[in-house]
């Protein structure tokens, strides 16, 4: 009895007999279970009533249906004629032919003589199959066993008289041994037909099987909903499908319901092996397939994927490997969850992920099975249980060619609605056991979709290549991506993001890592404590330490452990990042913790890229979870922008002329975007790629540790001189102040490291750039700008330029900020941006030697220079009105005159302070309060309403009373210049403004030319000039002879020239030819004394 108990769950019984069966009679009858004639008394009338002879045609019953439907030259031969006779749907005349051919076939595997048949033709199987000798003969056990082991047949003849009884025994599930006693019941209770031997059926056979299978598959679908079926009826019913994989005729329910589209798709494919199947399996979704075959066809794939021995060609590609990596149900195990379908991919997946041999013909198999599972979501019995809900409200009507699943995907993605946990985690499994991200083919939908974005961007990649989805993911929002793509490319990324082992490219390259530094499990095992998501979170921390960092010592042994990822992994994790940065939802942890926040303050950012700009611009007010993330993030991209996929792609014009050498770096360590920040403003800049570098610099000065390079230079000064202070402003500021006090004091160790200071210089010429960039000047001249300034852009210092030609008209707190900035300018000319902008080319011809603290100096001596480029002179000359306006503009003055300024001027500088110029309520104070100790030299300026210049005027006024020599310098100085452009003298320039515009309208400015058209009009009697210019020039006409009296000598020729004009002249002349006739005298006398020598020697 053991080939009964094997082949009990066996065979398909779906051929109906089909001369038997008439369509008008399938109409269920009650008493279901009611044996009216005994199998075994049918079965000895129909042997005596026969002669030797007989010949099945020849019948009464059946020569009409012999004669009509079967070939003429195989009327002779019985079992043709029942071959034949079966294969056809037809109505047949009478019941008689019914019962005569029932009776027959079951005569047919119970004859001894049929047994004796097969043992003839049968020798050396029957010496291998031990089973199938030991069975009882008379019973039809023999038969059985034969057919159960029909694959293993290798004799010819023996395998071609198998296959005859094979199709007979499975054109009626009653000839099944044991299925009826096992199945019994669930018929009844499901209503799936007859199961009385002896009467007519009024199902065919082939539907009760059909139906008992759809049953099974509502189960594993609808669970405790849904009908029970007994695990013997199970396990008899998925055998009967396995043993009809082979053979497409032998599933009988479904050979009549696609043999018309089995004539339309699969004409020319041979029967066995399965390859009928698989042909009408890759035309299910076509239009012109019918739905009766369509459905029949689905049912058989939900059994292959409860069960793959369901599927003869799988089965029998993948038998060596699936026993070679232990893939093989295991006796301990539950049998449904290692005959998965679902489960024998993950197991020889995880064997070609880890780089083990899967035969090819295995490998293709899967591929078949993979695209199957993707194209019709319907074959994941998790999927209908757990998300019937989002498909009716989402899905409807999608169900071809994987279009469901896709939907499935965009609701699970956010796109369209929620989707419950259980539905996701249902997809997620799918997605593993397709494992589409190893050949996007697999995705039918994603493959259709994108086929003229991969013939175009990605065709230089071989076909099928995982690269293929990363080529789709580099040309993600550019010209050649098409929406379709686009979408469907997207859908299937977020479900790869989430499972680090679904990119078999990472995994490949980082699974030693992955096992070495976060302990992960088997490609296709799980682990709580490092859930697939949480791996890749680990990787990516491991691939940004430094090599410092990296390195960790084992006190026990001594032993260095790099902790640090490898070079193939990191680009591979580097890779990944790019891709999660051209949308949100691809990286799962930011996702999850900013839903919140993306909701609230980016609902209306939905363009690309959009979102996380708006979550950095938010930083401040997102919850903590969210803010980490984020800063994490941000963090990371300061140290590799190119994790910013859009930003490099719409900075490739200036990183290729710019940037080439730095991004072709290996490692980025912030090189890149420094660069970028560099040359924000070269011709090759776009606007996209300069408001994605500007966006990134703001978001820098949220938190110091969004500058990479700046943290990593000046982390420890930080902690050290500025514990509590988190925003990068605040922090350069902080060690900025520290270096200027250090140097002040000429402390000889500096506090801050000089790695430290170097970095501090390049982020406050950067800062320098934007006024956005330092955001306490910002928000104090918001209002300034919006009234002064609301038509200039931003960047090239063009605001802060605007704001210090709007001077005094500024609010008080935006006038104190700029006045603060022009004297941080003004004592280090390198952060005067538009300075260095407008005379860069300039700078390089006068001033390379010249210190950065000296450079307006330096361009000062060379402004008349016929080489001076004019736009340079013209903003030199802004500088210097600005250092006349308030004396602390000019730190050279400041600093040689710190001993006169008070000395002469104290009654001016008594109640300044360092936010506000000696300017306006200042002044005015002091000529309320303080006028009677106003000292004489500077009354009158003192007491003027208007005090723009009026220290320096003071000074030059008090010329021959200065007693340091560098001070007095310095105020010839002035008078040099203001003497060559009256515009460097603001009081001047001031009085005399409406004569200029009378006078000397026509006369171009610089060089002295307005100045001498002033004094000419001086001269000029007729000329009438303003009483205050004329008196003002009048005094320049004196300080000027003043300050030639005074001014040193330049060279021997001004020197000759003071002499002559001095009134002492022959005074002088007189005492140098005294000089002169006294260092005659010393000469020859000292010349005597040293030249005298002894008698002795003149007498030789």
């Amino acid at each position: 009895m053991a080939a009964c108990g094997r082949v009990q769950l066996l065979l398909l019984l779906l051929l109906l007999s089909l001369c038997l069966l008439t369509v008008q009679a399938l109409k269920p009858l009650p008493g279901f279970g009611n044996v009216h004639l005994p199998a075994a008394a049918m079965h000895q009338q129909f042997r005596a009533a026969r002669p030797t002879g007989w010949k099945l045609a020849e019948e009464q019953a059946c020569r009409d249906d012999v004669t009509r439907l079967c070939p003429k030259h195989s009327w002779t031969n019985n079992l043709s004629v029942l071959e034949c006779l079966q294969d056809k749907k037809e109505v047949s005349s009478t019941s008689n032919d019914d019962d005569l051919l029932w009776n027959y076939k079951l005569n047919l595997t119970t004859d001894p003589k049929f047994e004796s048949v097969a043992l003839e033709v049968c020798t050396s199987t029957m010496l291998e199959l031990k089973e199938c000798a030991d069975e009882e003969r008379g019973k039809g056990y023999l038969m059985s066993c034969l057919v159960d082991h029909r694959a293993n047949i290798t004799e010819r003849q023996c395998h071609q008289y198998i296959t005859k009884m094979t199709s007979i025994i499975f054109s009626d599930y009653r000839l099944i041994c044991g299925f009826m006693d096992k199945c019994r019941e669930d018929i009844n209770t499901l209503q799936c037909g007859s199961i009385a031997v002896g009467e007519k059926d009024l199902h065919s056979q082939g539907e009760v099987i059909a139906c008992l299978e759809r049953a099974l598959v509502r189960e594993a679908e609808q669970k405790d909903k849904a009908h029970q079926i007994k695990d013997e009826c199970k396990k008899a019913i998925m055998r009967v499908a396995e043993l009809s994989a082979d053979d497409f005729h032998l599933d009988r329910y479904l050979y009549f319901s696609c043999r018309d589209d089995r004539e339309r798709f699969c004409e020319h494919v041979r029967v066995g092996e399965g390859r009928v199947y698989k042909c009408l399996f890759n035309h299910k979704f076509e239009e012109a397939m019918s739905e009766k075959c369509r459905n029949a066809l689905t049912t058989r794939q939900k059994l292959i994927a409860q069960d793959y021995k369901v599927s003869y060609s799988l089965a029998k590609a993948c038998k060596a490997d699936l026993r070679k990596y232990h893939c093989n149900p295991d006796t301990s195990m539950p049998r449904a969850r290692e005959a998965r379908l679902s489960f024998l991919l993950l197991c020889l997946e995880s064997a070609v992920h880890r780089g083990r041999t899967v035969t090819g013909d295995c490998q293709g198999e899967m591929l078949d099975y993979r695209r199957m599972l993707m194209e019709d979501f319907s074959l994941s019995p998790e999927i209908v249980l757990h998300c019937r809900g989002e498909i009716e409200a989402h899905c409807s009507g999608l169900h071809r060619k994987g279009r469901t699943l896709h939907c499935l995907m965009r609701v699970t993605r956010g796109d369209k609605g929620t989707v419950d946990n259980l539905c996701q985690t249902a997809l997620q499994t799918l997605i593993q056991s397709a494992d589409p991200g190893a050949d996007y083919r697999i995705d039918r939908a994603l493959n259709e979709a994108c086929e003229s974005v991969i013939q175009t961007a990605c065709k230089h990649i071989r076909s099928g290549d995982p690269m293929i989805l990363s080529c789709l993911m580099e040309h993600l929002y550019t010209e050649k991506m098409v929406q379709d793509c686009e979408h469907s490319l997207l859908e299937l990324q977020y479900f790869i993001s989430r499972d680090w082992k679904l990119d078999p490219i990472l995994y490949r390259k980082c699974q030693n890592d992955a096992s070495r530094l976060c302990y992960t499990p088997g490609w296709n095992e799980s682990s709580e404590l490092m859930p697939p998501g949480a791996v890749f979170s680990c990787l990516y921390r491991h691939a940004y330490r430094t090599e410092e960092q990296g390195r960790r010592v084992r006190s026990t042994n001594n032993m260095h452990f790099n902790f640090t990822l490898t070079r193939d992994c990191k680009v591979e994790v580097q890779r990944i990042l790019h891709q999660r940065a051209l949308d949100v939802k691809l990286d799962p942890e930011l996702q999850k913790r900013c839903m919140t926040d993306l909701g609230k303050w980016c609902s209306e950012k939905t363009d690309t890229g959009q979102e996380l700009e708006c979550l950095q611009d938010h930083l401040e007010e997102l919850v903590s979870n969210c803010r980490d993330v984020v800063g994490n993030l941000t963090e990371l991209e300061s140290e590799d922008i190119q994790i910013e996929a859009l930003l490099i792609r719409a900075c490739e014009a200036v990183i290729q002329s710019h940037c080439h050498d730095v991004a072709d770096n290996q490692i980025d360590m912030g090189n890149l975007l420094e660069c970028l920040v560099q040359n924000k403003h070269q011709r090759e800049m776009n606007d996209k790629c300069a408001v994605g570098v500007t966006h990134f610099q703001l978001v820098q000065m949220k938190d110091f540790r969004f500058s990479y390079k700046f943290k990593m230079a000046c982390k420890e000064d930080v902690l050290k001189l500025c514990p509590n202070i988190k925003k990068k402003a605040d922090v350069v500021i902080c060690l900025s102040t520290t270096v200027r006090n250090d140097t002040l004091q000429d402390v000889k160790d500096q506090r801050v490291s000089l790695k430290c200071r170097k970095q501090l210089r390049v982020e406050e010429l950067e800062m320098s750039e934007d006024i956005r960039l330092e955001p306490e000047l910002h928000d104090a001249c918001k209002k300034d700008i919006n009234k002064f300034c609301s038509s200039v852009a931003y960047g090239n210092a063009q605001i802060i330029e605007c704001l210090k030609e709007n001077k005094k008209q500024l609010s008080q707190v935006c006038h104190q900020k700029i006045f603060k900035l022009q004297e941080t300018e003004m004592m280090d000319p390198e952060l005067d941006y538009q300075l260095m902008r407008v005379c860069k080319q300039m700078i390089k011809r006068f001033c390379t030697e010249s210190d950065a603290k000296n450079m307006l100096q330096c361009l000062k001596l060379n402004k008349n220079s016929e080489l001076m480029d004019p736009k340079c002179k013209q903003m030199i000359t802004k500088r210097q009105i600005t250092q006349n306006t308030d004396y602390r503009l000019n730190p050279v003055l400041r600093k040689a005159c710190k001993a006169d300024i008070p000395k002469f001027c104290q009654s001016i500088l008594g109640k300044a302070s360092d936010a506000n110029e000696l300017e306006g309520q200042v002044i005015s104070c002091l000529k309320l309060k303080y006028a009677d100790q106003i000292t004489r030299l500077c009354a009158e300026e003192a007491a003027a309403q208007e005090q723009t210049g009026q220290v320096e005027e003071c000074l030059k006024n008090n010329l021959l009373k200065i007693k340091q020599d560098e001070c007095k310098t310095e105020v010839l100085n002035m008078l040099k210049e203001s003497k060559a452009d009256i515009f460097v003298d603001p009081v001047l320039h001031t009085a005399c403004a409406l004569d200029l515009k009378h006078h000397c309208a026509a006369i171009n400015p610089g060089r002295g030319r307005q100045m001498s058209c002033l004094m000419e009009a001086l001269q000029d009697k007729q000329v009438r000039l303003q009483p205050e210019c004329k008196r003002r020039l009048q005094d320049r006409v004196d300080m000027w002879s003043y300050a030639a009296k005074v001014a040193p000598a330049e060279g021997f020729s001004d020197l000759a020239v003071q002499v002559m004009t001095s009134p002492s002249k022959n005074y002088i002349l007189f005492m140098i030819a005294l000089a002169v006739s006294l260092l005659f005298l010393v000469g020859l006398l000292c010349g005597r004394i040293t030249k005298r020598v002894t008698r002795e020697l003149k007498d030789r």
